[in-house]
């Protein structure tokens, strides 16, 4: 896989940010404009007032595509799942870290322990089927059941455990896609930590932490050409991503910003070294055809999806 090298580059934003005060809407799937805090890309609200988060990439329109918020009382959301109900599938999942719920208030582990939670009580892991989700466009419990494939996390467990309800949101459906177990506690794994690993920095310093993760069940495009993003489906149901993705921004106390990606093929991989894994964010977009952080302004978005230095993210 390519890597791209940049000379570091530091974007700063000279007018007062807080996570929303940059966004405005429009209706544009072009990215452009120069001027500070003008935003031709951002999303709408149509489907949630969160669609202007941060981490939130461009929503697509039409009602074949559902939003899915999970709210806890105490950080308010959790995640956020936009939904393909043809497919079956989710597109991505997207959260940030901040200081406020980056912390351990409970593990994974105390499942286990005949615990009480969404209503019934648990002995294991409560993996769940999604019910804010029709019953026609579900995955199901039973579709994993014997297929081989593990029901792997978008939005890692481990990613949300400051308390028991924001860690059993993670157990939907929703937020799964098959994967193969030797990708799942493999690369993928790696991945997981090291980004959790900048989580921790950032967060330790009063920065944020805004990350999308996904599979492919579309077409996407490498080297110049198009080429399936599945590889099958479980059960003649629910597809099998051939690729999957995380896209992180990281917000300075100081509200400077940075990004990167990851992109792996979906096979057996123990590898612990994960530079060559490292893609910007512009490559992301040309490979999948998202449009990541979006609700940034243009001149922002611009300048950060386009570099990569893999020193900025050690």
């Amino acid at each position: 896989m390519t890597k791209l090298l940049f000379y570091k580059t530091v974007v700063t934003i000279f007018f007062g940010i807080t996570t929303m005060s940059f966004l405005a809407s429009c209706g544009g799937d072009e990215e452009g404009g120069n001027e500070a805090g003008i935003n031709v890309n951002a999303n709408d609200t149509q489907k949630s007032p969160h669609a202007q988060r941060l981490e939130v990439p461009r929503v697509q329109p039409g009602n074949n595509y559902q939003l899915i918020v999970k709210y806890d009382d105490g950080i308010g959301v959790n995640y956020i799942v936009e939904w393909d109900k043809t497919r079956r599938a989710q597109r991505w999942t997207c959260w940030q870290w901040t200081k406020a719920n980056n912390f351990k208030g409970w593990q994974r582990q105390n499942w286990e322990d005949g615990v009480y939670w969404n209503g019934q009580k648990w002995n294991d892991d409560p993996f769940h089927e999604e019910s804010e989700i029709d019953a026609n466009y579900q995955s199901l419990l039973s579709d994993y059941k014997y297929s081989g494939y593990d029901r792997g996390h978008i939005c890692a467990s481990e990613d949300r455990i400051c308390s028991m309800n924001v860690n059993g949101q993670t157990f939907s459906l929703a937020n799964m896609h098959p994967q193969i177990h030797n990708f799942n506690a493999g690369v993928w794994m790696q991945m997981e930590i090291k980004v959790r690993n900048w989580a921790d920095v950032t967060t330790n310093n009063s920065g944020v932490l805004y990350v999308c993760k996904g599979g492919t069940i579309n077409n996407v495009n490498l080297n110049g050409k198009q080429e399936s993003g599945t590889v099958g489906m479980i059960k003649n149901r629910i597809p099998i991503p051939k690729y999957f993705f995380m896209a992180v921004l990281k917000q300075t106390k100081n509200n400077t910003f940075s990004a990167m990606a990851f992109w792996a093929e979906h096979k057996k991989d123990n590898s612990s070294n994960l530079t060559p894994y490292m893609i910007s964010i512009d490559e992301l977009e040309a490979r999948t055809g998202y449009d990541f952080f979006c609700n940034l302004p243009d001149n922002v978005e611009q300048s950060v999806e386009a570099l990569l230095n893999t020193d900025d993210w050690k």
